[in-house]
């Protein structure tokens, strides 16, 4: 007898596997994101930081310090503290480019675009071949998925936070 791909014990099963997926894509990212770290000598928090730093710079949208703190879940004096060790070491630099002169604005260095793509363009290329096998509205559905799925954790988590 076939299974019916729509009883509600498939589907729970079908999403627990997508969601065990999902867990398993995570802690490889994490992995990779360590071996990167040590390939530039790094701590994995700093490495890290740093390509958070050049995605946004790239992009046209820099981080603040107390942005970065929130994407990387630091305390802004443990922030300082780690922006000084970029900085120091010639990864990035402090500016302020806004008219409220308070604000500070991070940049990556030079170098910083050419080591992380050095890295990281082989598995771009292989993870593009990857999703090439798929159809256009199945990786829509796929980007709608995490979209809600970050929402969806954005929201646990803003609940479980302690207010500051």
């Amino acid at each position: 007898m076939a299974v019916d791909a729509s009883e509600p014990g498939h589907l729970s099963a079908q999403r627990e596997r997508l969601i065990e997926g999902l867990q398993s894509y995570g802690t490889r990212y994490t992995e990779l994101g360590r071996l990167f770290a040590d390939w530039l000598g790094l701590h994995s928090t700093d490495a890290v930081a740093l390509l958070q730093i050049a995605a946004a710079d790239e992009r046209g949208t820099p981080l603040s310090p107390a942005r970065l703190g929130e994407r990387i879940q630091l305390s802004p004096s443990a922030t300082t503290a780690l922006l000084n060790r970029l900085e120091n070491a010639g990864h990035i630099t402090r500016s302020r480019e806004h008219t409220d002169r308070r604000l500070v604005t991070l940049r990556s260095g030079p170098h910083v675009q050419e080591r992380a793509d050095e890295f990281f363009r082989p598995l771009g290329g292989q993870l593009d071949a990857a999703m090439a096998a798929y159809s256009p509205e199945m990786l829509a559905g796929f980007e709608a998925l995490l979209t809600d799925l970050c929402a969806t954790m954005d929201a646990q988590i803003a609940e479980r936070t302690p207010a500051n």
